[in-house]
């Protein structure tokens, strides 16, 4: 069954073919690090590590970049309010992201380019438009001239005049048409700046996505992938520059667009006030019960966010592990002969069906509950083989990769794990002597102290209760 992805530039689902199978090139726009990204941030790189996972399963290589954009006004005014240097603000930002996307079991990229570190390549492409007329110098700053460019709003499907009215186009005397974006422009004495043909500058934004991506995936790309908050005007800006600086009919062959979080039915913005900050919530909950949540929708559909939607991914995901927890003595299948068995298996097959259509992670979800299912019930001749392809289609959709006990102990360095034994110990004593008052008021004293119990055929079993 072949990969088909919705491609926003034409506006329907398309079979993927890349340019060159041995080399299936992927970019997907990072973040901008002046400040702790929110949940909504998140979503693109986990649904995209999903495509990625697939696409390393089926093609002999992926070459995978998200880039690092750091410098960036929001940049400039986070360190001008703390008083710092950029580097302190960049570097504390980009480190915790990337411990945070690692948290979510999100694979690093293959490449993650900074764009302070592709000034030269900035620069080259910015001459390279003005000796071809798509773009003009102009008191210092750089700019696109969009009437060069006959397909510009083809992925957005606006007019010019539409993108005019529908942004934030800045009008100033040096523009020949006010639609025109900036590639350079000019840096004061307190602002992050390097020597060009022009004069001391800075790049715009959209010109150092377009000069990372060629610089380590080429000028015409597989895949393109976003939020599509950024279709317009960072990707179409992108397309334009690209397509004019290289002399290409293309620059992505493949956009993919996800769609954004909500937050009772609003969505995430700061200007509203109701954004939730990755790095909070995963101190406050299990990482992977977010990447849960973040997959419980198609990509391309709104997410409302929500407590209960966090709570119902840690119920379901205490199910799962339950599953591999009962079946801790079985042992799965060694990875050689498990690859060729598991080959056949038809929920798995299932699974990765719903993955190739459009990455339909809740379709895909669904078949992972179906491998659990068929593991409760197997017989005991083929539980091995049912608790390999429920690990292994885990692993599809980068969950279930830890031992159960991690899971159901996360949160143990909260309480005295020894006291908590010794208690269990007591109440079962308890219970034995038929002193159920004794037993219930043991059981009330560990939910005190944070630890809820579960009895059960391989006995009572502990974990802590989420804050």
């Amino acid at each position: 069954m072949p990969l088909r992805l919705h491609n926003s530039l034409t506006r329907r689902i398309e079979t993927f073919t890349p340019a060159d199978p041995a080399r299936v090139t992927m970019y997907l726009c990072g973040p901008t690090v002046y400040s702790y990204v929110h949940i909504g941030n998140a979503r693109g790189p986990v649904v995209f590590d999903v495509l990625a996972r697939l696409l390393r399963r089926k093609f002999p290589r992926l070459v995978y970049a998200r880039n690092i954009t750091d410098v960036d006004d929001k940049i400039n005014n986070a360190a001008a309010e703390a008083g710092v240097p950029i580097a302190a603000v960049t570097g504390k930002y980009a480190a915790i992201y990337r411990e945070d996307m690692a948290k979510l079991g999100v694979a690093p990229p293959d490449v993650e380019p900074l764009a302070t570190q592709h000034i030269g390549q900035i620069i080259a492409m910015c001459e390279s438009l003005i000796a071809s007329g798509h773009a003009y110098a102009a008191e210092g700053h750089v700019l696109f001239d969009v009437a060069k460019f006959k397909d510009y709003g083809k992925l957005s499907g606006r007019s010019t005049d539409e993108m005019i009215a529908g942004a934030r186009v800045e009008v100033a005397p040096y523009k020949t048409n006010p639609a025109d974006f900036v590639l350079w422009k000019p840096s004061s004495p307190d602002l992050p700046g390097w020597d060009s043909p022009w004069g001391r500058g800075r790049p715009g934004w959209h010109i150092e996505c377009s000069a990372m991506a060629a610089a380590h995936l080429g000028d015409v790309i597989d895949i393109h992938a976003g939020g599509n908050d950024l279709l317009f005007p960072h990707h179409e800006n992108e397309i334009a520059q690209s397509r004019c600086a290289h002399g290409t009919p293309t620059f992505a062959r493949y956009w993919l667009h996800n769609g954004m979080l909500t937050f009772d039915g609003a969505k995430m913005s700061k200007s509203i006030g109701n954004v939730r900050q990755l790095h909070a919530l995963l101190d406050q909950h299990p990482p992977e019960a977010l990447r849960y949540a973040l997959l419980s929708a198609h990509y391309r559909q709104p997410l409302d966010w929500s407590d209960a939607l966090i709570e119902q991914s840690i119920a379901t995901l205490d199910r799962l592990y339950g599953t591999l927890r009962d079946l801790e003595d079985v042992e799965v299948l060694p990875k050689d002969e498990a690859t060729e068995l598991l080959k056949e298996h038809e929920t798995l097959k299932e699974l990765e069906a719903a993955l190739l259509n459009d990455l339909n992670t809740p379709e895909a979800l669904v078949a992972i509950a179906k491998l659990a299912f068929q593991t409760r019930q197997g017989i005991r001749a083929h539980k091995r083989i049912s608790k390999t392809a429920l690990i292994a289609g885990g692993a599809m959709l980068g969950l279930l990769q830890q031992q159960p006990e991690a899971w159901f102990k996360r949160g143990a360095e909260r309480v005295d794990a020894a006291q908590v034994e010794g208690l269990i110990e007591a109440r079962r004593a308890a219970r034995g002597a038929r002193d159920f008052a004794r037993a219930d008021a043991i059981r009330d004293e560990l939910a005190a102290m944070g630890v809820a119990i579960e009895d059960g055929p391989h006995g009572t079993r502990w974990k802590v209760a989420e804050r």
